[in-house]
């Protein structure tokens, strides 16, 4: 299965297996001064249309995208992660993508043994069990696509139809995951 996951930020961070191959990395959705506060969300809306669709036939390259939901902390990040939570789900809904978002404490749990880890916990966590990144925002999309496949993959992956035809309440939509 290939599955994108994503922790939203400003500095967002983000994995992607595909085809059997694992990369990851960051970018950046800055408001440089002068531009309006949305521009951070059409630059968004491009940079994840360019990321998650093949390039010349505009299809999907995913079949799961998996973000850190977002809770109100309050302030600027909050309103961040929020909007670019929304648009992740436009999107999935315009293009098929299955998606699901996960508690940042059950992540954390998942991945330290402790729910309110901190970024050093899980920087350290995250190289242990899978790859050194440098960038917290990085690790945390790791561990997000990894929990997915230990988690969420078997709920996604439906099991074929009796007959062949898919059932009428089959389709996209969101993967139920508690949170903490």
């Amino acid at each position: 299965m290939n599955l994108l996951a994503l922790d939203l930020a400003t500095r967002c961070g983000w994995a992607l297996l595909e085809n059997g191959r694992l990369e990851s990395g960051t970018d950046t959705f800055d408001v440089k001064r002068g531009e309006s506060p949305g521009t951070r969300y059409l630059r968004f809306n491009r940079w994840l249309n360019e990321f998650a669709l093949h390039p010349s036939a505009g299809l999907p390259r995913v079949e799961l995208i998996v973000f850190e939901q977002s809770h109100h902390r309050g302030g600027a990040a909050t309103e961040v992660a929020a909007g670019f939570s929304t648009r992740v789900l436009e999107f999935c809904a315009a293009h098929g993508i299955e998606h699901a978002s996960v508690h940042t404490a059950t992540l954390k749990k998942w991945t330290t043994g402790k729910g309110n880890a901190d970024k050093a916990a899980m920087l350290e966590a995250v190289a242990r069990r899978w790859r050194r990144v440098d960038d917290d925002n990085e690790a945390d999309a790791i561990a997000l696509l990894y929990y997915a496949l230990a988690e969420l993959v078997p709920a996604v992956v439906p099991s074929p139809p009796v007959g062949g035809r898919p059932s009428a309440g089959a389709g996209v939509g969101r993967i139920s995951k508690d949170g903490p």
